[in-house]
């Protein structure tokens, strides 16, 4: 038998979708975390980051298939400096949209803990877009 992916385990792209409107939703109704979400999003930013999760953790290539690619993805976030309150409220606010969104427990615990390194990782490229190195291939989360 074999072992479901962690996308399968969230519910596939719909729960994912879920997730992120929800976080979209609780980040804009915070003080801390509101100031990226009030700024410039890509009016699909939702859709775009299901994309991402989407194949980061076993899923369909929507993202690369689409939107680009990891480098696009880290210079799109890139020098904006380090903003770590700002990160870990937005992170804490991933982790609730995950339980809003009824995703079970233990692939939530997984996603976040990813999810957290990846933010965590991008603080390499807090100081210039420029940092980010050609050839970073998009995360494979398990």
């Amino acid at each position: 038998m074999v072992s479901p992916t962690l996308y399968q385990a969230l519910g596939g792209f719909d729960a994912l979708l879920a997730v992120c409107r929800r976080w979209h939703q609780l980040c804009l109704a915070d003080p801390v975390a509101a100031h990226p979400f009030e700024h410039g999003l890509h009016p699909q930013h939702d859709e775009r980051l299901a994309a991402y999760l989407a194949e980061a953790t076993g899923g369909p290539k929507l993202y690369t298939g689409g939107y680009g690619d990891e480098v696009s993805m880290q210079r799109l976030h890139a020098g904006n400096g380090e903003h770590r309150d700002l990160d870990e409220r937005c992170l804490a606010l991933f982790e609730q949209a995950l339980a809003d969104a009824g995703i079970p427990a233990v692939p939530a615990a997984r996603l976040a803990a990813h999810f957290r390194g990846a933010a965590e990782a991008q603080r390499a490229y807090a100081s210039s877009v420029e940092e980010v190195p050609a050839g970073l291939t998009l995360p494979e989360w398990t």
